[in-house]
């Protein structure tokens, strides 16, 4: 699948649509497969030195969005009907990464994978499946 949407203007697309907001850094975009970071402060972790579920979980979500946004275009107005996500062990309080690739493209809805990681590290810390409903 050859993606319509390059880094920059995805990068562009998130500045526009998340105004006022720490925005992740889109870094990859390539046939079926966005990746995205986002840098970690104090303020995104939870006791015990981690990342919290939320910030990982909102990662998750929006590498899903920008995935199907480099495949249909700019329709910003895409929203999440179900975000399944596993939390499999403690990241460390460091950047986080997310790999979504969008496993099936339809009419009405996109449907993504997406592994996050610890930057740096090859074990996955959570794993979630995302549908994007695109208007």
């Amino acid at each position: 699948m050859t993606p319509q949407l390059d880094v920059d203007q995805l990068q562009a697309i998130l500045a526009q649509s998340f105004t006022g907001l720490e925005l992740p850094t889109v870094e990859l975009v390539e046939d079926d497969v966005v990746v995205v970071s986002q840098r970690v402060e104090e303020r995104h972790g939870r006791p015990g030195g981690t990342v919290s579920g939320p910030t990982m979980m909102a990662l998750a979500d929006l590498a899903a969005w920008l995935v199907t946004m480099a495949h249909v275009g700019p329709v910003v107005l895409a929203v999440t009907t179900s975000l399944h996500i596993d939390f499999l062990r403690k990241p460390e309080l460091t950047d986080v990464v997310a790999r979504a690739r969008l496993i099936k493209l339809g009419k009405r809805l996109s449907v993504s994978d997406v592994e996050v990681f610890s930057r740096g590290s090859d074990q996955l810390v959570a794993k979630a499946q995302v549908t994007y409903s695109i208007p």
